[in-house]
């Protein structure tokens, strides 16, 4: 008998898309500005000195003016004009491991889905947009309402970042 047992789920996810109006260096700009880096030596010093969860908690605030920080990029073009591709494309990893740990806490699972990806592509029409999945329709799937609660308020979080970088919001991130 196989005392392994594996779990399959189907759920839906959400991607929405959303013209940047602005030029694709433009906008990278000001989203970086508005999702810095992660500043991974001061938070490895709070690790290296086992400092409380409120110093971490201080810390994101202070590195997340918009609450996300970005934990990773990859800048595609250079690789990809290799094959003949033309498309200038920056992928990201954004997120806030303050606000991951409140789902993590109730299932470690949640780090499938934290940080959040988004992308900014220029198309070949020369329009520069950002792309994401829905936070919530992510987590939703974890089953967990108290993982599903901080879902929708990432939705919140990621609405409020579009409004300050002044590109439309979709409402499936308001609930409208």
């Amino acid at each position: 008998m196989d005392e392994h047992r594996t779990t399959c789920e189907t759920y839906r996810s959400v991607r929405f898309t959303v013209e940047a109006g602005t030029p694709f260096d433009d906008f990278r700009a000001d989203y970086e500005q508005s999702v810095p880096d992660y500043p991974a030596e001061r938070f490895g010093e709070l690790v290296a000195r086992d400092a409380g969860w409120q110093e971490v908690l201080d810390l994101a605030w202070e590195s997340a003016p918009h609450d996300f920080m970005i934990y990773w990029r990859y800048e595609a073009y250079p690789m990809m004009r290799l094959a003949g591709d033309r498309f200038r494309c920056v992928e990201y990893l954004m997120g806030n491991h303050t606000i991951a740990e409140r789902m993590f806490r109730h299932n470690p699972s949640a780090l499938l889905y934290a940080p959040l990806r988004t992308v900014i592509v220029e198309g070949a029409d020369g329009v520069t947009r950002l792309s994401m999945d829905q936070p919530s329709a992510q987590f939703r799937s974890l089953g967990d309402p108290r993982i599903t609660e901080v879902g929708i308020e990432l939705d919140r979080k990621v609405a409020a970042l579009l409004r300050h970088l002044a590109v439309p919001v979709p409402d499936v991130l308001t609930g409208d």
